[in-house]
């Protein structure tokens, strides 16, 4: 019974983590941040797993779009890396807190503070993950990229400042349409997933 229930587990998590690829693949661009970061929603499906069947299965989500998204990359893996370090400061504190208290104020106050520690560790993933690798792997200068903050602010002056004014706000933000879409499709979909993984 116990492997079945895992199996079963399992396979919507897969599944789950296969919506989540798709959403990835459709990211674009926003006129607030530099055209090279996408916004997405693929964390969607990976909260939606943290909260009807554990943390695990939300990181396992992330592990899975990052994985198969990794296929086609443009960015020698980093971007996928990064993508997935993020989502897992994401859903993995979201789905621990919810697990503790699984009300309706609970599941506001978990996500709001996954998507809080996503933004705060979207700092330090992109300062010494995504950008040295972007660098090193890709051939991006460094000044070369300080010149697209530029356009849209002038005053930045190091790359860590414009990590901190840009892409810090713009992953808390991220994490937010994450979680209001998360609220209005969770309760419907909630019963549906339970079944399935038998849980």
């Amino acid at each position: 019974m116990q492997k079945r229930f895992n199996a079963r587990k399992l396979a919507v998590t897969a599944v789950l983590g296969g919506v989540g690829t798709v959403l990835m693949f459709l990211s674009f661009s926003t006129p607030v941040i530099p055209s090279f970061i996408k916004l997405d929603f693929s964390e969607l499906p990976a909260l939606i797993a943290a909260f009807s069947m554990g943390p695990l299965s939300g990181v396992i989500v992330c592990l899975i779009k990052n994985l198969l998204n990794a296929i086609g990359t443009s960015t020698a893996g980093a971007g996928e890396l990064c993508n997935f370090l993020m989502g897992v400061t994401f859903v993995l504190p979201a789905g621990l807190l919810y697990k503790r208290n699984k009300t309706l104020k609970g599941a506001v106050i978990a996500s709001l503070v996954g998507a809080a520690a996503m933004a705060v560790c979207s700092l330090p993933i992109n300062y010494f993950i995504s950008y040295p690798a972007y660098t090193l792997f890709l051939g991006f200068q460094t000044e070369a990229i300080l010149d697209l903050y530029r356009l849209i602010n002038p005053n930045v002056k190091t790359l860590f400042e414009a990590l901190l004014w840009f892409n810090v706000p713009f992953t808390f933000f991220k994490g937010l349409c994450d979680v209001v879409l998360t609220f209005l499709v969770y309760k419907r979909l909630s019963p549906v997933l339970k079944k399935f993984a038998n849980i």
